[in-house]
Formats: C-alpha cells, structure tokens, sequence
C-alpha cells in the first residue's frame, strides 16, 4: 500500500470550499496520501472519430449522486486519492483505469456493469472489515467517518471524544476548545510545535489547516477549522505497521470529516420509526422469509393483514430472517425450485407506501443480475424500489432466484440525496440452506402466481 508523501495536494474542505492549490502537487490529492501510480496509455496514432465519448464525458452523463459513489468506492480500494464530491475528473477516470488493470480488464476508464458491481463489493467487504460507519460526534455534533472495529475503544468529555485500538497502535481524536482571536495560521502553527512531532506535509487555507508526517513511531494525519471562536480538530495517529490498512481509511476520513455540519448530513439516514418492506410466504403453516436489517431492533412486526410476526430466525452473515404468523389461513407458499444462475430476474414486491400514494399493490420490477467476483456476491441493477428489499426473485422460466435485499450506500463526502440504493440478491441456494436449518420444508410447485406469496412487512420501532 502506498505510503504518505509529504507532497500531496489538499483535498476540497467537507462543505465544497475549493481553494487555490500552493503546493507543486497533483490537483485534488489528499494530503499526506500517495496516490496509486497509474500507467498511462501510449498516444493513439490514428485518428478518433470526433463522435466517440470520452470516459470523462462518459462521467459527466452520469447522475452526480453515482459518480460520488465511484469515487468513495474506489478510494476504499487503493485507486482514488481525491475529492469525494461527485463532480467528474481525469483523476476520476485514471483510477477507474488502475482498478481495471488490477482485475485485468481492458483499460476504458468506464466500468461496465459487472466491473461496477466488483467495485460495489470491493468496497463494501473492505468497509466491513473494518467496521466503518459515519457518526455524529457525541460532544460536538461534527460528523465523521470511524473505523470501528479498528478503534472500538471510545470515550468522551467536555473537551472531545476519542477513538482508540485496544493497544493504542490507532488512535483517532476530535479535540475542541473555545480560542478568541484565533486564525488558522495560528492554530496550524500551535499544532506544528507539538512535542516529538515531525511536520512533512502542511497547508494553510482560510477556513481549514491540514498537516501530516511523523509522531515518534507513529504517522499522523490533522485536520483542523474553526467557527465562532471554537476550533476543532481532527488528529489520526497510527502505527506504521498498519499503513497498510490505514492509509484508505485515511482517505475516506478526511473527505467524511464536517466539523461543523448542517442541514443534511453525508452517510446513510437513520432508521425510520415505521420502515416498509417485503416477506415472502415460504409454508402454508405461516413461515415468512424477510429481510433481517428490514425487521431489525422493530419494538413489533406486523405483517399485513395478518397481524403481529413473531422473529423465529435469523442469519446475520447473509442477512436473512424467519418470521412466523399464527392462525392464517390458505397461505400460498412461493415455489423455491432453484434457478441455475439467472442473468435477469423478475422481483415481485410491494412498493413502499409513499411510492404509490398510500397503496399496497404487489408489483413486479425486472433487473439485471451481476456477479461481482467476490464471495459468489450478486449485484441487481437497476436496483428496485424502497419496500422490495425482501422481494423474491424468479427467472425467466419462473424458478427461484432468491431474495432481494436493499442497502443505502455509506458514502464519504458532501451530502448528495442522488446517491442510489445499493441491491443485491441473496441466492437461491443459501436461502434454501437457511430455510432447511430453520425446519421449513421449501415448496417446489412453480405454478402458483408470485404475487400471491408476498406480503407487506411493517416494523414499528421506537
């Protein structure tokens, strides 16, 4: 993994401010962060036709919301060193084309859906792997990006709130303090002058400082702002054994960092007191397949027009649940006859409410499927509407392709409402597996219409 450069441009501030750049370094960098080298292609010596797009065209046609999502995505793997705001880059494409060479894809600087699901996974696995999840800071409100599984250790006072690894070799802190007077050439010069600290990298914008380099052992990255007399600062300390993991983490942190946030803040919303979503009936005695996150932490569960659900199990790895309802009558199982790798599918759900004024219809949305080449992982796109995650899936010729399950993307960067739900589909095989190990007998007669064997799933939570 590449390791700090004490050369590296400063990245835009979290609330979109550009400023100029006064360092000789690559535009759009974060500090103190070497972005991976790229291989650039030999000059074409025939003429293009005017009419083909460019893969920075190619960017600029896509949704900002998408081309925000790329870019936090492909920070997690190693390939952007850069802002994180959506807006379309020759950085942009030249990471796209790093992360094609290390797949072995030809090098276009445009993914294509299976490359741009691989990502998705990419990311998603890495995130998990170190616990990352975006938070408001208890004492002052700012938002940033934790890796928690990392620094699971935290504790807060009047002063900040820290984050640290179990032996101390991370450390994460978020310092505040009331300062009149105070400039930002002064705050980065007091943070210079702390003991054992050795400055590589520095810069000084009007309403941010940014300073990296060494801390006795340790690499250290600062960021720092102030508003209204009170400063804020962000200090990641981290043993150089972990550079490895630490320096993407790094990146993604300090476009993730608003120390002083408002109105809409980046990262996925928070739960909704009523959340709406799809079960398939898979027994006639009452047996529910869901979504786990759909029903989870829910104070009750009702499956409509049928009452209260009782949760029988759930599997936390592939995020499936078992509800069970009692007294039905005439339930229609869905058939779980396995699909043999479906490259569309059909996904028999019911929307959420407010998506179609107040109903309750059972309708049917098709999408592609992806393998992501990670893990036997499936991308679905385009992804569904909100209140399909837990709709069923069935091919072409009606047999079980598995169930459906909708994420929001936690996405490092400015706030941007445009980024799009995340679907993947869970595989016939492992829900028949998680199904056999909760003692439900799957049923196998493919004529019955799907519509029948879905419901409508409400959690109710606090």
């Amino acid at each position: 993994m590449r390791s700090m450069l004490a050369a590296t441009l400063m990245m835009a501030s979290a609330t979109g401010f550009a400023a100029a750049q006064t360092a000789p370094t690559p535009s759009g960098a974060v500090p103190g962060i070497k972005p991976k080298p790229v291989t650039t292609t030999p000059v074409a010596t025939t003429p293009v036709r005017p009419a083909l797009q460019t893969p920075t065209q190619t960017a600029t046609a896509m949704a900002q919301g998408e081309r925000q999502a790329i870019q936090s995505d492909l920070a997690w793997t190693g390939d952007y060193n850069g802002v994180i705001d959506g807006q379309p880059s020759d950085r942009m494409v030249a990471a796209i084309k790093a992360f094609q060479k290390d797949h072995g894809a030809k090098q276009t600087g445009v993914l294509n859906p299976q490359e741009r699901a691989q990502l998705a996974e990419a990311s998603r696995k890495l995130q998990g792997n170190v616990g990352w999840k975006l938070v408001s800071d208890p004492v002052t409100g700012a938002r940033l990006g934790i890796p928690a599984k990392l620094v699971p250790q935290q504790t807060s006072d009047a002063n900040g709130s820290k984050w640290a690894s179990p032996t101390g070799t991370i450390q994460v802190t978020l310092a505040r303090r009331k300062e009149a007077g105070v400039t930002i050439a002064k705050l980065a010069d007091q943070e210079k002058k702390e003991a054992g600290r050795q400055v590589s990298y520095s810069a000084v914008k009007p309403d941010f400082f940014v300073l990296s380099g060494l801390q006795g052992q340790k690499k250290f990255y600062i960021r720092g702002a102030f508003k209204d007399a009170e400063v804020r600062i962000l200090t990641i300390l981290y043993d150089q054994a972990t550079e490895g993991t630490m320096e993407p983490v790094v990146i993604v942190m300090s476009s993730a960092f608003n120390p002083f946030p408002t109105g809409v803040l980046a990262g996925p919303p928070p739960r909704k007191k009523v959340e709406y979503s799809t079960g398939a009936i898979v027994s006639d005695d009452g047996a529910i397949l869901a979504d786990r996150e759909a029903v989870d932490a829910c104070l009750s569960i009702v499956v409509a027009g049928h009452g209260n659900a009782d949760l029988a199990a759930t599997d936390k790895t592939n995020d499936l649940a078992l509800l069970r309802i009692y007294g039905a009558r005439g339930l229609k199982p869905l058939a779980l006859s396995a699909a043999k790798a479906p490259a569309t599918v059909d996904l028999t759900g019911i929307a959420d409410p407010q998506s179609q004024g107040g109903g309750a219809a059972v309708t049917v949305a098709r999408a592609g499927v992806a393998p992501t080449g990670s893990n036997g992982a499936l991308a679905l796109s385009p992804p569904p509407g909100l209140g399909f995650s837990g709709a069923p899936a069935r091919d072409t010729d009606g047999k079980f392709a598995g169930i459906t399950l909708l994420r929001p993307p936690q996405v490092a960067g400015p706030a941007n409402s445009a980024v799009a739900t995340q679907a993947t589909l869970v595989d016939a095989d492992t829900v028949r597996k998680f199904l056999a190990g909760a003692g439900v007998r799957p049923a196998t007669d493919t004529s019955a219409d799907s519509k029948a064997s879905v419901v409508r799933v409400i959690c109710v939570r606090k």
